[in-house]
């Protein structure tokens, strides 16, 4: 999986590329896909970073907020925007592993300790600039709209989560903003300035930032 910053950066890219298209040009099954409605892209957004507001919730199981939506595609009909945005996060999710598998990624895990951790940390890193009004999401998570969904989620933990990633998000992320970021969410904190170390260590690896760059470009 990606984290955050990442999600919202692959969203920009789907809302981009059906700006792109020419919806004349596209095959039968191409515009199954495509949008039936207008979605509203704030909601959307809310939506695709929501699943992992099981990081400051230990009662919200991964299968809850992960194993939602079959199958895993673009095709949002039937869905809200914020709907949308959660399935679009769980799409993104298996692409990301296919496209890490393609290029053998995890070949590499055995030379850096906390590989995966800091890999998702370092892709957030690498992929922040591709997106240039992130003002004005740190403002809309600061005071989302609260929505209801079918897993126990309280309007608190709700806030909770969203200012959390505002705060993530209000800067392309340096050692101390991922520090703060990932001892919220990590399960063992008291790794966090090892995840770090790791992180130095991947972004001098340039086969790894080549690949985890070509998540960005295939992603959709």
């Amino acid at each position: 999986m990606a984290t955050q910053i990442s999600h919202i950066v692959y969203a920009k890219k789907y809302f981009d590329s059906l700006e792109l298209a020419n919806f004349a040009n596209l095959s039968a099954e191409e515009k199954l896909l495509m949008p039936s409605g207008k979605i509203n892209k704030d909601e959307f957004i809310l939506g695709c970073v929501f699943p992992d507001i099981r990081y400051v919730d230990e009662n919200i199981k991964r299968k809850d907020s992960h194993l939602k939506f079959e199958p895993l595609d673009l095709n949002f009909s039937g869905l809200t925007s914020f709907e949308a945005g959660w399935k679009f996060h769980l799409y993104c999710d298996m692409r990301r592993e296919e496209i890490l598998n393609k290029y053998n990624f995890y070949s590499f895990k055995n030379d850096t300790k906390f590989y995966i951790q800091a890999a998702k940390l370092l892709e957030d890193q690498l992929v922040y600039d591709e997106y240039n009004n992130w003002e004005k999401i740190r403002n809309y998570f600061n005071n989302p709209p609260f929505i209801e969904t079918d897993i126990s989620v309280d309007s608190a933990t709700f806030k909770l989560w969203y200012a959390m990633v505002a705060k993530y998000i209000e800067k392309k992320p340096d050692h101390k903003a991922t520090r703060i970021f990932a001892i919220k969410i990590l399960k063992n904190p008291e790794n966090v300035d090892e995840i770090i170390k790791s992180i130095d260590e991947l972004r001098k690896n340039e086969k790894v930032v080549e690949i985890l760059k070509k998540v960005k470009d295939e992603i959709i």
